[in-house]
This record gives C-alpha cells, sequence and structure tokens, in this order.
C-alpha cells in the first residue's frame, strides 16, 4: 500500500531508501565510493514505479 495517492512506494520501501540514504551519507564523508548503494535506491524506485503503473492499468 502507498503512503500517499501520489506516492508508488510502500512503508517498507520507504523506509529503505531513507536507510540507504543514510549509509550514502556515511559512505561519502569518509570518501568511499557510493555507486551499489546508489543502484540499489534506483532499483527499488523503479520497481515502486513499475507496480504502481500495473496497478493503475487494470
Amino acid at each position: 500500500m502507498a503512503l500517499t495517492s501520489k506516492d508508488p512506494h510502500n512503508l517498507g520501501e520507504l523506509a529503505s531508501v531513507i536507510l540507504l540514504g543514510a549509509r550514502i551519507r556515511r559512505r561519502e564523508a569518509r570518501g568511499k565510493s557510493t555507486k551499489r548503494l546508489e543502484n540499489r535506491v534506483d532499483r527499488i524506485r523503479k520497481d515502486a514505479q513499475k507496480r504502481e503503473d500495473a496497478e493503475r492499468q487494470k
């Protein structure tokens, strides 16, 4: 279930993205690569959008 009617992400996905964002900031502060974590965030967002698009087409 989406958090709002205009948001394709459910609560679990939002929590994951927020946690990953915190990890990204910590790694950036240490000067380490964040590409892997950024790719995970992108994948979560794309999956949520695909699911929402499929729901709207029903």
